[in-house]
C-alpha cells in the first residue's frame, strides 16, 4: 500500500486510513500467543458441552446441569463469559473483516439486466476472488450463482419460502462487481 503514496489518482486520506488499519491488524495478530483457540480447548466445561452436543439429547438438563444453570444466569454475566471466550479470537476477525472490506471495495460495479431472470457471462480468462451481486429490494428476488473458469451463471429466483425455487419470468436489473486484490 505504501507504493500508492503520492500518486495523484489515489485519495491520500483513504490510503492513510487503510495503511493504519492494516498496521493495527498486523500488530494484533502478532500479539496472539499460542495456538488459535487453545484457550477454548483448555476450558473443560466448554469441551464437555461440545462433546455432548453430538449425542441426540446430549445437552438435556439432567446431562449438563451446569450448562442449564449458565443459560439461566443473568444476561450480563453470560455476555461477559462470551466476550472472554471470543476476545482472544478478535484479531483474526478484524484481519478477515479488513481483507473482505478491501476485496469488496476493489471492483467497479457494472449495471446489467438478466433477461427473464437469467444471466450468463463468459469470463474469457478473467478471474475474480469474489463477485458481488446487488439486487434492488423491490425486485423481490434473490440470485443463485454458479461459476467455473469459463462462465458465470446467475439465476434470479423468487424470494420467499417456496420449497422449490423458481426463476422469475421478468427482466431483473442488478449490479455485478468482480473483486480482486
Amino acid at each position: 500500500m505504501h507504493s500508492f503514496r503520492n500518486k495523484p489518482e489515489i485519495d491520500q486520506q483513504v490510503l492513510a486510513g487503510v495503511v493504519r488499519d492494516l498496521e493495527q491488524t498486523h500488530t494484533g495478530l502478532h500479539k496472539m500467543i499460542g495456538k488459535i483457540g487453545q484457550h477454548l480447548r483448555d476450558n473443560e466445561w466448554l469441551m464437555s458441552i461440545k462433546q455432548r452436543t453430538g449425542i441426540p439429547g446430549g445437552v438435556c438438563e439432567f446431562d449438563l446441569p451446569s450448562y442449564h444453570y449458565w443459560l439461566h444466569r443473568d444476561g450480563d454475566a453470560r455476555v461477559a463469559d462470551l466476550q472472554s471466550w471470543i476476545g482472544p479470537l478478535l484479531p483474526i476477525r478484524h484481519g478477515a473483516a479488513l481483507v473482505l472490506k478491501l476485496l469488496r471495495e476493489s471492483g467497479k460495479p457494472a449495471r446489467l439486466t438478466a433477461p427473464q431472470g437469467t444471466f450468463q457471462q463468459m469470463l474469457g480468462g478473467r478471474t475474480a476472488q469474489m463477485i458481488r451481486i446487488r439486487v434492488p429490494r423491490a425486485a423481490e428476488c434473490v440470485p443463485e450463482t454458479s461459476a467455473n473458469r469459463y462462465a458465470l451463471n446467475v439465476r434470479f429466483v423468487a424470494a420467499g419460502v417456496d420449497p422449490r425455487p423458481r426463476t422469475v419470468e421478468r427482466d431483473v436489473d442488478f449490479e455485478l462487481t468482480f473483486c480482486n486484490l
